[in-house]
Parts: C-alpha cells; structure tokens; sequence
C-alpha cells in the first residue's frame, strides 16, 4: 500500500508559536505510520519556512523530541512552501494563532490546490477574530454574554472617555482580550480602572481591536467537534482552573488546573450545549473539526456561547484530543478522522467544480 504523504506544519510567526510545537510533537508521535509519510514543514518565528531534513538513521520519534527541545532549527533547510505538493499529498496544519489559524494559511491551501485538515478560509478567519463570530451569534441568536469593542485609535484619543464606558456599560471585573489571539495569550480579568488601563496596554501588544467582555461567574464547558456536513460532538469535559480564569499557564505550564471529563452537569444541559455547538460551528461554515466554549454561569446555570477554536491545541494534556479518547476515538484515529474529512471536503469541491 503507498502511503500517503502528510505534510505537518507547526511554528508560526504568533504568540502561541511554542504552544503549536508541543502540540505538533504529540501529533507526530501518535500519527498512523502505518499508512502515512511524513513531511516536517516548520515556520519560525521570522515567519520563515524550514522543511526537517532528519539526520541518518533518526525517526519520527526524533523529530517529535526536537520540537518539544527547540533543536529542529539545525537540521532544517529552507522550503519554498509553494513547492508543498510536491513533497506532501495532505497538509496537516497543527498551527495556532495569527497568520495561521486565522484563513490566510487555509487560503494558501486552497490557491495551490492541497487538500487540508481542519476549518476553510472563512470559518478560520471568523472564529479567530472574536469580534466578527461574536457579531454572527448575535445575528443567529445565541446566548453571548455582554461585550463591546474598544479601537486602538479611539483609546489612544482619550483613554478616560473609552474607561468610562467600560464602566458603565459592563461594569467591573470584566475581561480585557484581543480581537485575534488563541490560548489565552494577552487576556487579563480588570477589577478596578488602573487594572483595565494596564489590561488594555497590554493587549494592544497583539491588536488593533480588542473585545472587552462582561465577567460573569461562571463554569467552563467545551465540547469537541469532529465531521464536515454531519457534525458530530464528543464527550463534554468542564475546565476547574487554578486561578480567576483559565490562563495560558493554566493550559500548559500549571498542573493545580483540573479537567473534569465528562463535565458534571445534567443530560438536559448537555444536549443543550452539545445542539448549541453544531449549530454554532455550522453558524461559521465549519468543517473538519473544531473546540467550542461555554460558560455555564453559576447559581442560574444559563449557558453561554464563548467561542470557536478552529485549531485547538492538540498536546497530550488538550481537551480536544481527550474528549474523543472519552467518546472512544483514540488519539491516532482521531487525527486519522482529521485527515479523512480533510479529503472528503477536497473532492467534494472539485466534484461541484467539475459540474459548473
């Protein structure tokens, strides 16, 4: 049997650039080799792309470990990523963040013509800016909690005016984030007005648009969905974080965080969630698979729609990858399904192109 070539890109140019090699590590190691090649396409920080040309006699599990140590850098040679297809027959991006997670890697994707795992263009590029999928919900009817915009011009215009309506319109604490950005990178919970000045200097670092969300206290649920036109939800699993909110530490640095899988709420509230999350990831045109997050908030157990991560991190401590072990998907058959839906949705396309 030829064994299909499956080009995993990891790195990128974002702040979650470290994150992206933990998870495509893990990935390496738990992919199928029985049935795919693998090509290591990385990006650097800079932006620039390597291809891993591994040394003499060294295997994926070699790869894998230079990753997670930062070496793969000195085995690398430059790659010219439009050269993609002839090296790989899949693109498997295990990327997170601006320039990658966003739609501009996926229309990359779809301009030279490689199939894919994982959302399109325009799935990617709305989940990823927090602002436009907030303003979809809306517009669909989900339940969202109270948010507004703050624009780096208008702050810098007159911040007390722009602190003011934070104030009044939300009140405090309330959470401080940048439109685009994954893994909690640049997000601070402000309880006071200096904490929000400091919140917003802060996230401004990433972006020119921020989101500044009610606080509500609240339970963290996420649901992990998997399939193209049928999607379909795995076990649900409820984050406990060591602290105010699920930090980047949190995610992968602070072993006191606790996930719960399966989450302890009752059937009705999961069906409820589970319903919300096809709906939410179809609002989006998604496809493949994604993670979707909720608040349920305590005491009124109202749930919230909080967002859509097109690319969920995929180390050996992600919910995505442990829900579906729970639901009875193991880790390599849950990236062999990726793969599988990847293509299903590439000849689809070309069989509607083919009919025009």
């Amino acid at each position: 049997m030829n064994k299909k070539k499956i080009a995993v890109i990891f790195g990128g140019k974002s702040s979650e650039h470290d994150v992206s090699l933990m998870s495509a590590a893990s990935v390496i190691r738990a992919i199928n080799k029985e049935r795919y090649e693998l090509v290591y396409i990385g990006i650097t920080k800079d932006g620039e792309w390597r291809r891993l040309v591994l040394p003499e006699g060294k295997d994926a599990a070699f790869a894998a470990a230079s990753l997670e140590d930062g070496s793969w850098l000195s085995f690398s040679e430059a790659f010219n990523m439009s050269d993609i297809k002839k090296v790989a027959d899949f693109a498997l991006p295990i990327v997170h963040g601006p320039y990658c997670e966003d739609g501009k890697l996926q229309g990359f994707f779809e301009t030279v013509g490689i199939p894919y795992g994982g959302c399109g263009v325009l799935a990617s590029a709305l989940a990823m800016d927090k602002l436009a999928a907030k303003d979809v919900f809306d517009k669909v009817g989900f339940p969202i909690c109270k948010h507004r915009a703050l624009f780096r011009f208008k702050y810098d215009e007159d911040r007390e005016k722009a602190e003011a309506s934070v104030a009044r319109e939300l009140g405090y604490p309330c959470f401080v984030k940048p439109a685009n950005m994954g893994s909690s990178v640049g997000i601070t919970k402000a309880h006071n007005k200096q904490e929000f000045f400091r919140a917003c200097d802060l996230a401004f670092r990433y972006d020119k648009r921020l989101i500044i969300e009610e606080a509500i206290d609240a339970r963290e649920v996420e649901a992990a969905v998997l399939g193209n036109a049928h999607p379909e939800v795995a076990v649900l699993g409820e984050i406990i974080p060591h602290g105010e909110f699920y930090t980047y530490e949190s995610k992968y640095e602070d072993e006191a965080s606790v996930l719960k899988i399966p989450a302890e709420i009752s059937d009705e509230m999961t069906e409820e969630i589970k319903k919300i999350a096809v709906q939410a990831f179809q609002a989006i045109d998604g496809e493949g698979y994604a993670r979707v997050d909720f608040f349920v908030e305590k005491g009124t157990d109202r749930i919230f729609l909080n967002e859509i991560n097109t690319l969920p991190g995929f180390t050996k401590i992600s919910m995505f990858p442990m829900l579906w072990e729970a639901a009875g998907l193991s880790y390599p058959d849950t990236i062999e399904r990726i793969i599988e839906l990847g293509y299903e949705r590439y000849y689809d396309q070309n069989n509607r192109q083919a009919m025009l």
